[in-house]
């Protein structure tokens, strides 16, 4: 991992240091998984308070360490805001068809709950 200087730097795995098994893990819970669809859709930086999730500031914190430790997103600081990027290009790299698979999958899903009249899965 590259170094954290100073508290306003933040860790992130390189594109080498970043492996299947912890994305997947990323990718396996429902608020963190929202965070990545709204990140691919947007197709730009997104601010932590642009989320509106349904846990705790704490719980949502907890959300963007895991994504950013798995290599998933990028986070940096630009001024007081913390801004989020999808790191699609390493994870296309990486894991070719992955990310759109997963992101296809999750829509499908999305679209047969919406279709059912089904709540949507605990924390999504």
């Amino acid at each position: 991992m590259t170094p954290a200087a100073s508290p306003r730097l933040l860790e992130h795995p390189t594109r080498e240091e970043i492996r299947l098994e912890p994305v997947l893990h990323a990718f396996s819970d429902a608020v963190r998984l929202r965070i990545v669809r709204e990140l691919a859709a947007a197709d730009t930086e997104l601010s932590c308070s642009y989320f509106v999730l349904p846990v705790t500031k704490s719980t949502t914190t907890h959300h963007f360490r895991v994504l950013r430790e798995a290599g998933v997103i990028q986070q940096e600081y630009r001024g007081t805001a913390k801004l989020n990027g999808l790191r699609r290009a390493d994870l296309d790299a990486l894991f070719p068809g992955l990310l759109d698979t997963v992101l296809a999958a999750s829509e499908a899903q999305s679209a047969r709950q919406d279709a059912d009249g089904a709540p949507e899965p605990a924390g999504a």
